[in-house]
């Protein structure tokens, strides 16, 4: 009889006694805006991405989705299969110390790895270099295989080469995505996927933040185009012509794109004096973006803190 009156006494209590979960549910940290992040197009200058990624792992958070082009693509992907921004610029790291600034040096012997060691002559398909050397270097980098094994959703943007439209990748095979990405017209080979040929991302959507809109609450781009060429009198050598009349192009489609709608978040570090496949450079690249990277930690911080903000009591 006792036990039965306890039982009730202490029903009793727990019913009268006031909601804790209640009464402090009004003061809880809300969470975070979901965030798509968009890396662009841009050759060695991309590798400043790296330093925009060391601010997300600096901060302690992970964007939700991922779109690249070219060497975003390249670095998404990386950073997507789970590697930090630090081990990302490792891998960079290992491409020695050699000049790349020029084609020729590109089949050049040395002692250290380079592009070169990754590239294989391949003017018979479309291109001066088959980058399937470089696509296997990477997969020896990470475990993914497929979009499917990615730890963040990606999105890799190439063009039909006989459209002309942008294709956008998000299943199946990962790396051949990111070789079909970085297939810049007349350097590297482009990619057979079915009866589309596809090429570099880059000449239909260099900042493919678009993709992200209206499907992320902050929608961070980062545009690593460059600034543009100084002028060095009318003698230009085959790789800054080629790099450059592809940046104009490309500046001028980022350019169309933020007219019509722009992204929460733009970010463009000043990278300059960086060629096409200055890979070799990344220390001068990292130094150049670390501006940019300071100005996108304000700026993320601002957006988070102000997202973040509790309710009151009223609501």
């Amino acid at each position: 009889m006792k036990t039965i009156l306890s039982a009730l006494i202490s029903a009793i209590v727990l019913l009268l006694s006031p909601p804790v979960i209640a009464a402090t549910s009004n003061t809880q940290t809300p969470p975070r805006p979901s965030i798509g992040l968009a890396l662009g197009s841009g050759g060695a200058g991309g590798l400043a991405h790296i330093a925009m990624l060391q601010v997300f792992d600096d901060l302690g958070i992970k964007p939700e989705r991922i779109a690249g082009t070219s060497i975003g693509a390249v670095i998404g992907a990386l950073y997507a299969a789970g590697l930090s921004a630090e081990e990302i610029r490792g891998i960079f790291d290992e491409f020695g110390g050699s000049s790349l600034d020029a084609l020729s040096h590109l089949i050049g012997p040395s002692a250290e790895l380079t592009l070169g060691d990754l590239l294989k002559i391949d003017i018979d398909n479309g291109g001066l270099f088959d980058s399937s050397g470089f696509i296997r270097f990477l997969a020896g980098k990470i475990e993914a295989r497929r979009f499917e094994d990615l730890v963040i959703p990606l999105e890799i943007v190439a063009t039909d080469y006989w459209t002309g439209e942008m294709v956008v990748l998000d299943r199946g095979d990962l790396l051949a995505a990111v070789q079909a990405s970085m297939a810049v017209p007349g350097l590297f080979s482009p990619v057979a996927r079915g009866e589309q040929l596809l090429i570099d991302g880059g000449t239909s959507n260099p900042l493919p933040f678009d993709l992200l809109k209206d499907r992320h609450e902050l929608v961070v781009a980062i545009d690593v185009s460059g600034s543009r060429a100084q002028h060095t009198g009318n003698q230009v050598d085959l790789t800054d012509l080629l790099f450059n009349t592809f940046k104009i192009m490309q500046q001028s489609l980022i350019a169309a794109r933020m007219r019509a709608a722009e992204p929460d978040i733009y970010i463009k570090p000043e990278i300059s004096n960086i060629r096409l496949l200055h890979f070799n450079r990344i220390k001068t690249v990292l130094e150049q973006a670390q501006p940019a990277a300071e100005q996108l930690q304000r700026r993320l911080s601002q957006a988070l803190a102000a997202e973040r903000k509790p309710g009151s009591p009223e609501e």
